[in-house]
């Protein structure tokens, strides 16, 4: 799947709250890292490891968002990775970058915020 054609699909599956939808496109061995994981889920370290423990923070943040709507500003692309930014339910901007594996799964991805 070309970078746009998964960024749109992405956005598409939160906007739809989706929760199988969005969970399909990570590996079961994922990284993710957020400071909302520090918050949301008062997680010092802000990570969280698995397909599984993702799946269960996204429904939280699902949960406690359910007017949540993302709006694709850009994707960029860069070797084995794409950056998406987009503004946020909140207003502010979020920059989430994120590894692929070999099958197109995202492996890693670190989540930036701003205003």
């Amino acid at each position: 799947m070309e970078s746009k054609e998964f960024a749109k699909e992405w956005i598409d599956a939160w906007n739809a709250h989706d929760l199988e939808r969005i969970i399909s496109h990570y590996a079961d061995d994922v990284v993710f890292k957020s400071p909302v994981i520090q918050k949301l889920l008062n997680d010092p370290a802000g990570e969280i490891v698995g397909k599984s423990k993702l799946r269960d923070y996204f429904s939280v943040g699902l949960k406690n968002y359910p007017n949540l709507k993302f709006e694709l500003v850009n994707c960029l692309e860069g070797v084995g990775n794409i950056l998406l930014y987009y503004k946020n339910p909140l207003g502010g901007h979020t920059a989430e970058s994120l590894e692929f594996n070999d099958e197109g799964k995202v492996k890693s991805v670190v989540a930036s915020y701003g205003q």
